[in-house]
């Protein structure tokens, strides 16, 4: 058994995310914990939510609220969206934890006794008419590298490039979108990462298993010239600056968000650490030599997120001097877009989260933004494509063998197991070609490979509509019963089979298969459902004679043109801009 620690990009505080940033990082994630715990492996899954920064700032000013109300509002309204698409995380934290306040101030302590931090005077954007200064995203304008004329000054949502504010084209004030602005000095602390690019190269050169997204993401900012980067803002919300005696002169200011955030992965698992009377000691999963070296580092993320991933937390890890673990693998993945645009929070563009949950049960998501990850280049999507992946995989597929079968089980023998008959040609054919199946799923899975994974996971369902299509247990059973009897003892522990295998991508309708056919599995389960160990001779004769099984009503409904046409119609298309809800 291994130990394998999970982090997600954590999605930040400011509203209901959208399916991109579900598909993106969490949704992955979950499904990697889901096998990893099936497998048996010690798994950790952390989240939080991000929650420093300006947009969390100008956010609860447009609501009226106190920052930190918004924040703590908005964490529970995440946590509750998160646990209803099913995402089992061990801890879902808070960057404003006073756990993260100590890590990141800790850590720039690390920094700067080492030598890695230096203070300095920069020329800032003020605004005269919000008599402050504007620290990165509370300036906007257009992006001098792609034309993008509501770049923030951190960084342009359109081409990615990170920026500062003072390069941005007709800035503006993001709070009251005035231009009367000018540009003063403030002093800042500086992480010298141009110090640590040696090392940061050896250790990106070393990485094996990070897709090559991510490997050419983080070795184009090495090339183009690592440069300098300002962790400190001008702002009230987020993690003070001077702590413990040390840099009072810079009273007020705050860490920068993009420091604290990705500390936050080891904040929320001491939170976790701290609040769960079962938890194990956090440092064995962060410190090598508290037994992290033990463990498998896996991070989930889109591509925007890579940069600060692969440079900027390991620089802040290495810089500081500690034993810290660094990740194993990175499982950076493109964009989903909306009919061909970007899905957009602060535009108000595309599904959100609560919205799907409205018109299908998480399953239905779950398993079509697997399905269609992101993974080699940008997905899209569209209602059509949404409906036609329900309606042939979920409805047509698996839906119509498990209930089909049972449904002719107990119509013809009962509620029971039939028994009677031993398996034949058929049979035996079908077996090696399953073993094929779950050997390649298993494998995609390990890579973490989805979309490779669900197409094996669809095969082993079209596996068992061929098998009853052949072996046609409703002619059978018109001249030889027995031979109708196997046939469906034969269905039923493969129903079984496909419900362990189905659990980590859809882990609502797995534990209703179970409960339909296998009810003391189900019960013993614990919220774990054990991934099948045994040879598949074994696994396909687990249910015998006489085990009590159930039709469990309808599994997946499929959706008709009338009513994709009206969800297109309350979404809309390409040009659309709906609400994101609650």
């Amino acid at each position: 058994m291994s130990r394998i620690l999970i982090t997600s990009a954590l999605p930040y505080v400011n509203g209901v995310k959208h399916l991109g940033n579900l598909a993106g990082s969490m949704l992955p994630a979950d499904v990697f914990a889901r096998f990893c715990r099936a497998c048996g492996h010690e798994t950790l899954a952390i989240c939080a939510t991000d929650e420093h920064g300006t947009p969390a700032e100008l956010a609860a000013a447009e609501a009226g609220e106190e920052v930190a109300a918004f924040c703590a509002r908005w964490h529970e309204r995440q946590r509750e969206l998160g646990e209803a698409f099913g995402l089992s995380w061990d801890h879902f934290g808070r960057t404003s934890s006073p756990q993260n306040h100590a890590f990141t101030q800790h850590l720039a302590d690390r920094l700067d006794a080492n030598g890695y931090i230096e203070e300095r005077t920069i020329r800032q954007v003020y605004s005269l008419e919000d008599e402050r200064f504007l620290p990165d995203r509370y300036v906007v304008g257009t992006c001098p590298h792609c034309g993008y004329d509501r770049a923030r000054g951190d960084q342009c949502e359109n081409c990615t490039r990170v920026l500062d504010p003072t390069d941005l084209l007709e800035p503006r004030s993001a709070i009251s979108g005035l231009t009367r602005l000018e540009v003063r000095e403030s002093r800042h602390l500086y992480l010298l990462q141009s110090k640590l690019v040696d090392r940061l190269r050896q250790w990106i050169g070393s990485q094996t298993e990070w897709p090559h997204l991510v490997t050419s993401i983080a070795l184009k900012w090495l090339d183009e010239g690592l440069q300098d980067r300002g962790i400190t803002r001008d702002l009230k919300w987020g993690v003070p600056v001077a702590h413990d005696g040390k840099w009072e002169g810079l009273a007020g200011k705050v860490f920068y968000v993009w420091f604290d955030a990705p500390i936050g992965y080891i904040g929320a698992t001491k939170e976790w650490a701290d609040l769960d009377p079962k938890a194990r000691d956090w440092e064995r999963w962060w410190r090598l030599g508290k037994g992290a070296d033990a463990v498998r580092y896996v991070q989930f993320m889109g591509k925007d997120n890579v940069p600060f991933h692969t440079v900027g937390f390991p620089a802040t890890l290495l810089g500081s001097g500690e034993d810290w673990k660094l990740v194993d693998v990175i499982k950076g993945v493109n964009w989903l877009t909306y009919y061909g645009g970007k899905f957009s929070t602060s535009q108000r563009r595309g599904v959100f989260m609560d919205q799907a949950l409205e018109v299908l049960p998480a399953d239905y998501w779950r398993y079509y933004l697997t399905a269609n990850a992101p993974e080699g280049s940008d997905s899209s999507f569209t209602w059509e494509h949404f409906a036609a992946t329900v309606n042939k995989d979920l409805a047509d597929v698996l839906g119509n063998f498990v209930n089909r079968l049972l449904k002719f089980s107990t119509a013809r023998f009962g509620e029971t197991v039939p028994a009677g008959g031993a398996p034949g040609p058929e049979e035996a054919a079908l077996l090696p070609a399953l073993a094929a199946r779950m050997a390649a799923y298993k494998g995609h899975l390990e890579a973490i490979e989805l979309r490779k994974a669900m197409g094996e996971l669809r095969a082993i369902w079209v596996l068992g509509n061929e098998y009853l299509a052949r072996a046609a247990p409703w002619v059978a059973i018109k001249t030889d019963p027995e031979r109708a009897a196997i046939i469906i003892r034969t269905g039923i522990n493969l129903a079984r089979l496909m419900a362990l295998l189905s659990w980590p991508v859809i882990p609502g309708t797995a534990e209703r298969i179970l409960a339909a056919v296998d009810p003391a599995l189900a019960d013993r389960a614990g919220g774990i459902v054990r991934w099948p160990s045994g040879s598949i001779e074994d696994e396909m004769s687990r249910l015998g004679p006489g085990a009590p099984i159930a039709v469990p009503g309808l599994l997946f409904r499929k959706l008709d043109p009338e009513e994709v046409a009206a969800l297109e119609a309350r979404f809309g298309g390409a040009d659309a801009a709906p609400a994101p809800g609650k």
